[in-house]
């Protein structure tokens, strides 16, 4: 166990040539003269031992298992992010996280960084993405500039409102984006094209629609993958029918797995074993009708630049990726369809998270698959004898010292061949953090301690050790997007005793007391949170809010006044604000605040209630008669709205009207003491 194969393999610009013999295994048909169309789907959150084609027995896959058998299929790739958005950003532009900086939720992509739908479409594509996640939506929190290239970009998400359904604000399923982009692509049956297709399904809260819910209760997440399967069967017979399948590439890979408490973890994000990292990966080439299995070690940053090459195009020199073509015209396993591992054709794959660190100050962790041996650089190292230990479960660097010594060196070169020097203008902004945790994401930690550098990252305590405050945190974080205060509020309570500091468990834990309505109780929680986060709108308003329930007006206007700075399109802030200001006295301002939330929503009945209200007692009975009128059509039950329209009709002389509406006002109230 002391010595190791020191195998990084070159990046030779022969292996950038398209050669005809490459496909010469899995063509069958001439190389075409056309540029084929392309389609990229990416499936969030899908573990590999799921897949059939992987080995699984489950049965859930059978549409991907069908399309396996006209493709090529890599049995051990590994994704280099367990995060949705640092792994689609390696996809994309062939990079490593260390070069592209896109480990970082929120980060802009960097125009000098290669991009797959940019080159294509510069080679005459038409390229359209639809997403299923609002992660992946460049116009919200996660991916500004993903829309870089695309023509038509399909993404139109937004926060959930109050009592709305998370498939119809922040999330869709797959049946609607497949159904949107093969709408795209009757349209546009003549390309060539690239489409990538995303469906977010398998993405926590596990929540798969009939059948599939009743028929997977006991396993939701199967389910989940098995409607997936379902929707992308029906999306790839529409190829089919439409003559379309037989020329075109099509590549299906997963952005990273799901951990289900192996080595501690629930969800993704903070550990780098297999567990979240070993994806699938298959890639149908055009024309091709066989199956070829591959069982040689490969990354995700390899799929770019094979897509390019197997399609004419010349891969960009910043692109880090090696492409697949050369393993799967490899004759050996083409013939035999052998999915045994290779060590000579073995690559190095890298991974990385720097979510530990963002999330809660620990220390981010860095991988390198190379051998047989994974090696995890972490304050208490880990290195693990693959082949004899797949499940990662015998810690080998202390009884190994001299291994993990090399491994730790090799993974040192590595980094500092494959980075490069991080721009300082893409820290994430309060917004975009306060959107990200929305979408169940933890964020915060580094708005406190912007700019810290590897070695200061790498003081953090060892994720090992912590995993269970996370995974309690994103328990608790499931309970609150469904409005489970109650179960949410112990849960919270255990994380901030454990990390006093950490604003986000902090403003949750205020929030889930505000939505029980035990504003006393979220006072010293959201004053703290507020404390350690002071550019948080978020937690602005809901001390604000919550300081205003308990009658502290005074107090809670800074609040707001803060927190519309950083929401000023926000109806409900807007409204707040008006309200505080029109208890402590501020007439003018009030107006102002009430008239720019019906500027936002010319039909929110309190705002026209209240305003209305406000003019009538400034002897403004004129100005105040549209919104009451407004305010008794939309709610024609409030006795309040009557009554305060009986008294602006007072006021003008309109006494004949002031009568109905006084008389209707009375009827109104009566009619609730009965009840």
């Amino acid at each position: 166990m002391d010595s190791i194969q020191h195998f990084f393999p070159k990046r030779l610009l022969l292996k950038r040539l398209l050669l005809t013999v490459v496909f010469a295994a899995t063509i069958s048909a001439p190389a075409l003269a056309a540029a084929p169309n392309i389609i990229l789907i990416t499936i969030d959150t899908a573990r590999a031992d799921r897949m059939g084609f992987l080995g699984s027995t489950a049965g859930l896959t059978p549409n991907l298992d069908a399309l396996a058998r006209d493709a090529s299929v890599f049995s051990r790739a590994y994704a280099h992010v367990p995060l949705t958005t640092p792994s689609h950003a390696t996809i994309l532009t062939g990079t490593y996280p260390q070069f592209n900086h896109l480990d970082d939720l929120g980060t802009p992509l960097a125009k000098e960084i290669p991009f797959l739908p940019d080159i294509l479409r510069h080679r005459g594509y038409r390229t359209a993405a639809f997403v299923g996640s609002q992660v992946l939506d460049p116009k919200s929190a996660a991916v500004p500039g993903f829309d870089r290239g695309f023509d038509t970009y399909d993404a139109e998400f937004h926060s959930r409102r109050p009592g709305e359904d998370r498939y119809h604000s922040v999330e869709r399923r797959a049946m609607v984006v497949v159904d949107h982009a093969l709408a795209w692509i009757e349209q546009h049956p003549n390309g060539p094209f690239f489409v990538w297709v995303h469906v977010y399904d398998a993405h926590d809260p596990y929540d798969p629609p009939p059948p599939f819910k009743a028929r997977y209760a006991a396993t939701p997440y199967n389910g989940e993958i098995a409607y997936v399967d379902f929707a992308l069967g029906k999306f790839l017979r529409r190829l089919h029918s439409l003559g379309l399948y037989q020329q075109t590439l099509i590549a299906v890979v997963a952005d990273h797995g799901e951990a289900f408490g192996e080595h501690g973890e629930e969800s993704h994000g903070f550990f780098l074993y297999d567990d979240t990292l070993h994806v699938p990966l298959m890639i149908k080439l055009p024309a091709q009708r066989r199956p070829v299995q591959i069982g040689a070690r490969v990354g995700l940053v390899d799929l770019a630049p094979t897509v390019l090459q197997a399609v004419g195009i010349g891969v960009p020199a910043p692109m880090q990726g090696e492409t697949l073509l050369d393993l799967i015209k490899n004759s050996r396993e083409a013939e035999h369809g052998s999915a045994k591992a290779n060590p000579a054709l073995d690559r190095a794959e890298y991974a990385e998270t720097d979510y530990p660190y963002r999330a809660f100050g620990w220390s981010p962790l860095h991988s390198l698959r190379l051998g047989k041996y994974l090696y995890i650089q972490a304050p208490e190292r880990e290195l693990y004898d693959q082949s004899a230990d797949p499940g990662a479960l015998h810690n080998l660097a202390n009884s190994s010292k001299a291994v993990a010594d090399t491994m730790a060196a090799e993974l040192k070169e590595f980094r500092r061949r494959t980075s490069t020097a991080r721009s300082l203008t893409g820290r994430v902004s309060p917004e975009r953090t306060e959107q990200l945790q929305a979408l169940g994401y933890v964020t915060g930690f580094e708005q406190s301690t912007p700019g810290a550098n590897d070695a200061e990252k790498d003081k953090g305590a060892d994720p090992k050790g912590k995993i269970q405050i996370a995974n309690l945190l994103h328990a608790a974080l499931l309970e609150m997007e469904d409005d489970h205060f109650q179960n949410a509020i112990p849960k919270l309570e255990e994380v901030v005793r454990q990390e006093p500091n950490m604003p986000l468990a902090n403003l949750q834990l205020g929030r889930a007391w505000n939505g029980l309505e035990h504003y006393d109780k979220a006072l010293p929680w959201l004053h703290k949170a507020v404390d350690l986060t002071p550019q948080s709108g978020r937690a602005r308003f809901e001390l604000g809010m919550a300081l205003a329930e308990t009658d502290q007006w005074a107090d809670a206007l800074p609040q707001l006044e803060a927190a519309v700075t950083h929401a000023p399109d926000s109806e409900e802030i807007n409204f707040d604000l008006a309200s505080a200001y029109d208890h402590v006295g501020r007439v003018p301002e009030a107006v102002k605040s009430y008239e720019l939330t019906l500027h936002l929503n010319p039909n929110h009945f309190t705002a026209n209630l209240m305003l209305g209200r406000l003019l009538g007692m400034q002897n403004d009975a004129a100005d105040a008669l549209p919104y009451l009128q407004k305010a008794v059509k939309l709610q024609p039950e409030s006795p309040d709205a009557h009554k305060f329209l009986a008294n602006v009709y007072t006021e003008l002389g309109q006494t004949e009207n002031a009568s109905h509406e006084q008389a209707e006002a009375q009827r109104l109230n009566a009619a609730d003491k009965t009840r």
